[in-house]
């Protein structure tokens, strides 16, 4: 099959299956930071197609209210769980067409971690589709389009497909700008500007944020936060 009717056929099964964001990024240009994070798993795949699905903003919007116990269920429900398995769902049919065509395949969980000291997954969905051309990594850490800004959650498939990536990396687009970086309860953002050379923790404290999830489950609120991705001015509407 020629490349751009691969290219063609995956587009169409994601769009099928619900998919708003669909790239591809040649992972060259960042391949000392993808094996520093996933190792020799992610290691032999040249290549990511990134996924991606917009939230609903009627659920987004409620998250300054998320000490409702509604608010925080739909938004957990609507905005999390079942987008990562529609998520999860797509990367499978997407993964399984490859296959099908002789090619290797690695879908990437769309939410499950795999390193808990580090906590982190495999692979960052977020880099891939940056890398993609899809949006910039903004101060928050969380993928920003032009569009949507970060209401959009993401998943990965890496692969030895020959496929023409769709973009390259954005400009962060951010400016002066530090919405997120102030709003964060537990102040886990330096508001450093992303570099793809440089540690996560130099612009993001995952611990802070874990500990912060820790104590709400402790007082009986369910887990939920996100504010950084609701006030984001690139999403708001």
């Amino acid at each position: 099959m020629l490349r751009m009717e691969l290219f063609g056929s995956l587009r169409e099964l994601a769009d099928r299956n619900g998919i708003d964001y669909f790239g591809v990024a040649d992972l060259a240009q960042a391949h000392d930071a993808v094996v520093e994070q996933g190792g020799p798993l992610v290691e032999g795949y040249p290549r990511c197609i990134s996924l991606g699905i917009v939230l609903l903003d009627t659920i987004v919007d409620q998250l300054p209210n998320r000490s409702d116990r509604a608010a925080a269920v739909n938004y957990r429900l609507h905005a999390y769980d079942i987008i990562n398995q529609r998520l999860d769902l797509a990367a499978s049919l997407i993964s399984g067409r490859l296959q099908q065509k002789g090619y290797g395949v690695l879908p990437i969980p769309a939410a499950e971690r795999m390193d808990d000291a580090r906590i982190c997954a495999s692979f960052s969905h977020k880099l891939g589709a940056h890398l993609a051309g899809l949006g910039w990594i903004g101060k928050s850490c969380l993928l920003v389009t032009p569009q949507h800004g970060p209401r959009v959650r993401l998943t990965s498939i890496l692969t030895d497909a020959p496929l023409a990536p769709t973009g390259a990396p954005m400009e962060q687009r951010c400016g002066g700008c530090t919405e997120c970086v102030k709003i964060c309860p537990p102040q886990a953002f330096s508001g450093r500007p992303f570099r793809v050379d440089e540690p996560r923790e130099e612009r993001y404290d995952a611990r802070k944020c874990q500990s912060y999830f820790s104590s709400m489950r402790d007082s009986g609120k369910p887990p939920v936060c996100g504010l950084c991705l609701y006030v984001c001015p690139y999403g708001s509407k």
